[in-house]
């Protein structure tokens, strides 16, 4: 994400960004810049409009006012919520995997060159041995792998996931996770939404909390302080440390303690 004098590469930017569905804004006033090697995880309550920046940024919706720019010839993948596909649809792994870059198919086979390619990239995503396996017949983490190794295949440079651990138990969720980061350590710009606080201040350097405006953009220890999540989430909270962690609160006596910040990989 932009900080003063950076001369990173800005891969997309949006200028006073505001989205509406009719007469209701959804997005007010966004100003935010993706740049090369990002990490960032969009925070807020569902409502929030995290979807609806997430289509802006890819031109998948018009904005009622401002500017949204990508560097021209980026490569974009998006990884949608895993509860949101069919996964009865009869393809296999790897067919799925390589129907990204179809442009209209007069085939339903995969050459050998892309079947190598296609087996690489699941290789990477701890997926090796089922390309060939029916989508259905895979766990939650998996199908959520062969969704992120879809974008992969595409050469993606930025990745958008839309609640990625969404559904995922928490062991889960964290593999997930921590793939993220090594992909991202590899290269690989990240942009993910969630609602889930502890998810992306365990494994996130950069957090955008989002209601319709944005509320505060930083480092976890920057975001992560009451006012701000009072304003994103719309109750009292209170940020405490406990054991070397940090954690959040809910106001009143019967509090539910929630670990929130620990450091990536531990």
């Amino acid at each position: 994400m932009s900080t003063p004098m950076s001369d990173v590469e800005a891969l997309i930017t949006a200028e006073r960004l505001t989205v509406a569905y009719g007469d209701a804004p959804v997005v007010v006033d966004v100003d935010l810049t993706i740049e090369s090697g990002d990490m960032i995880g969009i925070v807020g309550p569902s409502g929030s409009g995290k979807s609806t920046l997430f289509k802006a940024l890819l031109g998948g919706i018009a904005p009622r006012s401002g500017l949204v720019t990508r560097r021209p010839g980026l490569t974009v993948g998006f990884v949608p919520q895993v509860e949101r596909i069919d996964w009865n649809f009869p393809v296999t792994v790897a067919e799925c995997v390589a129907m990204a870059r179809a442009t209209g198919w007069t085939t339903p086979w995969i050459s050998r060159q892309e079947r190598r390619e296609v087996d690489s990239t699941l290789d990477r995503l701890g997926l090796g041995g089922l390309g060939r396996r029916h989508i259905r017949n895979l766990s939650g983490g998996q199908q959520q792998r062969v969704f992120l190794a879809r974008a992969m295949y595409t050469g993606a440079e930025v990745i958008f996931l839309d609640e990625p651990t969404s559904g995922l138990d928490v062991r889960t969720r964290h593999e997930v996770l921590h793939l993220l980061g090594e992909l991202n350590g590899d290269g690989v710009t990240i942009v993910l939404s969630t609602h889930d606080l502890n998810g992306i201040a365990t494994h996130l350097p950069t957090i955008v909390c989002l209601n319709k405006v944005i509320v505060g953009a930083g480092s976890p220890v920057d975001v992560l302080v009451s006012d701000v999540l009072e304003r994103t989430f719309g109750s009292p909270m209170e940020v405490l440390e406990h054991g070397g962690m940090r954690v959040v609160v809910d106001a009143g006596p019967a509090a539910r303690v929630v670990p929130l910040r620990r450091e990536l990989g531990a």
